[in-house]
């Protein structure tokens, strides 16, 4: 998601989309009211121009504007009564297989239409078939041979992740643009939009801390700003990180400096009985204290054989082992550390 500050900063929103997620609410509408990947924009908005639309790849961390780019694209090429009959939109996560592309896709891009206008008659040379994550082998295999076939009269825009899960017989029918995470610059102007609009409080370590969780990620940022204002009224940095769950840098420091300087059995107690209080997850503290280690003025030999540690200790995570024994094992890593500076002091 990609917006401009003066898009709607006056207007007030109409009664049906009061109850929208702020997601969806404060989605740019038009290609003007995106503001990062200026040269992506720039390049789309020729391709319309001179009427030369390629089949498109978005590929990118999420909440960088894939979805919201393609779309403005379609609003900018069909009215609100064509959309629906000239934009077809597929989930690839949902809908998978060669039935899909036997399917919905087939008879689609089969179709040509053509509208009346005013006074004069536009034919569309082509519609739009939007696919969103899309990832699946099965479907890319067949998707490459309907693409080819109906180039004349339907574009494709694919969007994923991961560049990778494309095979390459699709990425070659496409033309490819990346969309990288929003710098913080980008991302302030129109947190503050949203919150003039909305009327939340919010203090400037707040907006830090949002900025900073959501990594460059717009719709974690607005789902972040929404759900902490709805369930404290006040954003603050210590609400934001309540809310999301992710530990205070006052609690990673002082995770850390238990695991340094106190015994092992003190050490785990504390930081256990901190991470069921607050309700943390071992892998967001060891993200967290990774960061901190490097920081630290550790010798080079002993800071890399902490970090391989907490690399092991993550991966072990990510496989679904207890929390409890990893926690231990981060704990006596840091202990082996600490008697490591000691005896080298010494």
């Amino acid at each position: 998601l990609h917006f401009t500050g003066h898009m709607a900063s006056t207007s007030k929103a109409p009664a049906q989309n009061r109850n929208l997620p702020w997601v969806e609410k404060y989605r740019p509408q038009k290609l003007d009211d995106l503001i990062s990947h200026k040269d992506i924009l720039s390049t789309i908005q020729r391709f319309i121009s001179e009427d030369k639309l390629p089949h498109l790849l978005f590929y990118g961390p999420p909440g960088t504007g894939k979805t919201s780019t393609i779309l403005a694209c379609a609003k900018q090429l069909y009215k609100d009564k064509e959309f629906n009959s000239m934009v077809l939109e597929l989930n690839a996560s949902d809908d998978r297989g060669i039935d899909v592309v036997r399917g919905p896709i087939l008879s689609f891009a089969s179709t040509r239409t053509i509208f009346k206008v005013q006074h004069f008659i536009f034919m569309c040379l082509y519609s739009l078939i939007l696919i969103c994550t899309f990832s699946s082998c099965v479907l890319s295999l067949s998707s490459a041979s309907v693409i080819e076939k109906y180039t004349e009269n339907t574009r494709f825009c694919l969007i994923c992740n991961y560049l990778s899960k494309i095979i390459p017989a699709l990425q070659s029918r496409c033309t490819r643009f990346r969309f990288g995470p929003l710098s913080p610059d980008q991302m302030i102007p129109r947190l503050e939009h949203v919150i003039q609009q909305e009327n939340v409080d919010v203090s400037p370590d707040g907006m830090k801390a949002i900025v900073t969780l959501s990594s460059g990620d717009m719709r974690r940022s607005l789902n972040i700003l929404q759900s902490t204002s709805m369930a404290y009224g006040t954003v603050t940095e210590d609400t934001v990180y309540t809310c999301t769950g992710h530990p205070l840098r006052s609690d990673i420091a002082n995770i850390l400096d238990w695991s340094l300087n106190k015994d092992f059995t003190t050490a785990y107690k504390q930081i256990l009985q901190l991470k069921t209080l607050k309700g943390l997850a071992l892998q967001d503290i060891v993200t967290e204290v990774h960061l901190l280690i490097h920081r630290v003025d550790f010798p080079p030999n002993i800071r890399i054989g902490l970090l391989i540690k907490l690399a092991d200790v993550e991966h072990r995570l990510a496989s679904g082992t207890d929390e409890k024994i990893q926690l231990s094992s981060m704990v006596a890593a840091f202990q082996a550390v600490r008697d490591l500076v000691v005896s080298e002091a010494s």
